[in-house]
């Protein structure tokens, strides 16, 4: 794998605020099932981190010699972030979709770890660019071609868009889709559709992990 370290490990992000029974984490843990090799987990639910704030904006562009107490301890939370995000030789997202959007504790990691000549390079390829990724995104309706919801997804679009070009990761996407059909009774009629995707999206989560360890293998 082009820029992937060659000892490194998965980071796994996950974001959903419910816990075992998020249908995201549920399908992730069949990626872990099959994934041969340590894994950093950063639990974002659990252990939020701080949204993007003066402070952290200021330190990026002042010499640490200068840091405020306030830059200093935004600064450390970003270096800790990005040495873990930069570590890692594969990633694995956890990332369902809440009201048309990503969970703000995800989008707050995001905001930490992008930094321009840190995880971002404007002038050429990032870091990172190469190094294959996992986006788990579950979500409550169906939201493909055809569907009433089609063109409503900001989750998959956006974090494809940030993941894939603007820190170059090779991501591949799982959507375990219509996860309401068994809790609302109106959407009984898409409950073979709603199995027949995550059926899909656990094969195809356990599958990704079998090619990328033959990959870090090759």
């Amino acid at each position: 794998m082009k820029g992937t370290p060659a000892m490194s490990y998965l980071l796994h992000i996950d974001s959903s605020a419910l816990g075992a029974a998020s249908v995201s984490r549920q399908v992730a843990l069949s990626f872990r099932d099959q994934w041969q090799g340590p894994v950093v987990h950063r639990d974002l639910a659990a252990n939020p981190v701080p949204h993007l704030n003066a402070a952290g904006v200021t330190a990026r562009d002042t010499d640490p010699a200068r840091h405020t107490p306030e830059q200093a301890k935004a600064a450390a939370v970003q270096d800790e972030l990005i040495e873990e995000f930069l570590g890692a030789g594969a990633y694995l997202f956890t990332v369902p979709m809440y009201n048309l959007s990503m969970p703000s504790v995800f989008k707050a990691w995001l905001d930490q770890i992008i930094i321009v000549d840190r995880t971002l390079n404007l002038s050429g390829p990032a870091p990172t660019a190469g190094r294959p990724a996992v986006l788990i995104s579950a979500r409550g309706g169906g939201y493909g071609p055809g569907t009433p919801k089609h063109g409503l997804d900001f989750v998959v679009p956006t974090l494809e868009a940030v993941l894939g070009q603007l820190l170059g990761l090779t991501v591949t996407t799982v959507i375990p889709e219509l996860t309401m059909a068994p809790h609302a009774p109106a959407l009984a009629s898409l409950l073979p559709l709603h199995k027949a995707s995550m059926d899909a999206a656990h094969e195809q989560a356990r599958h990704l992990a079998t090619t990328f360890a033959t990959t870090r293998a090759a």
